[in-house]
């Protein structure tokens, strides 16, 4: 039993120990070496990730060359392309490591099976999704509303572990800044 899962999944359901020992029946464990891709653009997505332990991206290759990250994961996250997933259809994104990760896989062929097995799973992952649109919501108020800088700082603020896992370049990447940009506002504050 992976205590970290069960933690993160009593957070937000209520769910027995014979309930979670069916959840974790459809997990396939997997450790991904940092710079390891887990989807690459033109796949089709086929999972959802939990991650156990590392850093994960997703990002995609703008028409310049450049590398746009779109979002993390981190410790006790799920993370997915869902347009690729639901839609079916291949992926413009990259999911890779940024470190030696450790996750567990829900792939989709049985996620269904797994609803129908255990209804809850469905209210779970409807939180998630709730979740994780109002952080993407957030993240583009921040955007339009406050200043380079003060993004730069409210982000570090409320993502303190980006901070010291995730290179300068990707969260300028992750803000739409340039890394110098980032170095400036780094640099005035000392």
């Amino acid at each position: 039993m992976n205590t970290d899962l069960i933690n993160y999944i009593r957070r937000y359901i209520d769910i027995s120990d014979v309930e979670i020992d069916l959840f974790q029946s459809y997990l396939k464990p997997k450790t991904l070496r940092k710079k390891e891709f887990l989807l690459n653009e033109g796949q089709i997505c086929k999972s959802r990730y939990f991650i156990t332990k590392g850093c994960i991206r997703l990002f995609y290759i703008d028409t310049k060359g450049n590398e746009q990250i779109v979002h993390f994961g981190i410790d006790h996250w799920w993370i997915t392309d869902y347009e690729s997933l639901v839609n079916k259809t291949p992926s413009k994104l990259f999911i890779q490591a940024t470190e030696n990760t450790h996750i567990l896989e829900l792939p989709q062929e049985t996620f269904d099976e797994l609803c129908l097995k255990l209804p809850k799973v469905e209210r779970l992952f409807r939180i998630i999704m709730e979740k994780t649109y109002i952080a993407s919501q957030k993240r583009l108020e921040y955007m339009f509303s406050l200043t380079g800088k003060e993004l730069y700082y409210q982000f570090i603020s409320s993502n303190p572990t980006f901070a010291q896992r995730v290179p300068q370049y990707m969260i300028a990447s992750l803000l739409g800044m340039t890394p110098e940009f980032i170095s400036k506002i780094r640099a005035d504050k000392n």
